[in-house]
């Protein structure tokens, strides 16, 4: 870490998450060094604007905080790969962002010495600087190490969440958790959109929302109220 605080910030992963975690830390003051190539880099460009884009050995090389936002299966390959390249820094923050893995995934990284992280953001990215908006609102599940926790937990601040502590052996549940919410949402809002252009209602997306989100703020509410009722509750994961 830099003496004023800021951290070198390298991104592998140009998808809908990297960009955007990166414009977050930029706004907290930490310099983004590198990110990789994606099919979409007019809109990395248009969220990172000056950000070159390097390959993945070179991110690393130039990173004192290394963020992985790749998909799910090609996380622990990815992260065993730099390790048999000798990427991995000791003393290098190793940030991932999928909610299925705890830190176990980036222990090829930790074994040269690499300090693991898991953070979260519990928010459907859509790639663009809208979700920055979207952050401010939102939690971020952290796993990490005891001695580190804090680190992680500062990192989802300045990414302008509300850090959640989840236990290593409860991030399957967790994505499974969200993944559920996810799917359940989308699936209903499809049939009843369909329903609705079948029963000759114009612009039924539009016409849906106001119902949806209140009948989504009404039952996160509820279910907000039934866990501080129920004193065996649990927390955290």
């Amino acid at each position: 870490m830099r003496r004023d605080g800021r951290l070198g910030v390298g991104i592998i992963g140009a998808g809908r998450v990297g960009p955007v975690l990166g414009a977050a830390l930029g706004g907290a003051g930490h310099a983004v060094v590198g990110i990789t190539r994606g099919s979409d880099e007019e809109r990395v460009e248009a969220i990172l604007p000056g950000v070159p884009f390097l390959d993945a050995l070179e991110v690393v090389r130039r990173s004192e905080l290394v963020i992985i936002a790749v998909p799910h299966d090609e996380l622990p390959g990815l992260v065993a790969g730099l390790a048999e390249l000798g990427a991995w820094q000791p003393g290098q923050l190793v940030l991932h962002t999928d909610p299925a893995y705890g830190i176990g995934a980036l222990g090829p990284a930790a074994a040269m010495g690499a300090i693991p992280l898991a953070v979260h953001p519990a928010v459907a990215f859509t790639g663009t600087s809208m979700d920055l908006r979207q952050l401010s609102q939102a939690y971020a599940a952290v796993t990490a190490p005891g001695p580190v926790l804090p680190i992680a937990q500062a990192l989802a601040v300045e990414l302008g969440c509300e850090p959640v502590v989840v236990a290593e052996e409860s991030r399957a549940a967790y994505a499974e958790a969200l993944e559920t919410a996810t799917e359940f949402s989308q699936s209903i809002v499809r049939q009843s959109t369909r329903l609705l252009a079948e029963a000759g209602v114009p612009d039924p997306g539009r016409y849906l929302s106001a119902l949806v989100h209140s009948t989504v703020d009404q039952a996160l509410s509820a279910a907000g109220s039934a866990a501080t009722d129920d004193p065996t509750a649990p927390i955290d994961g």
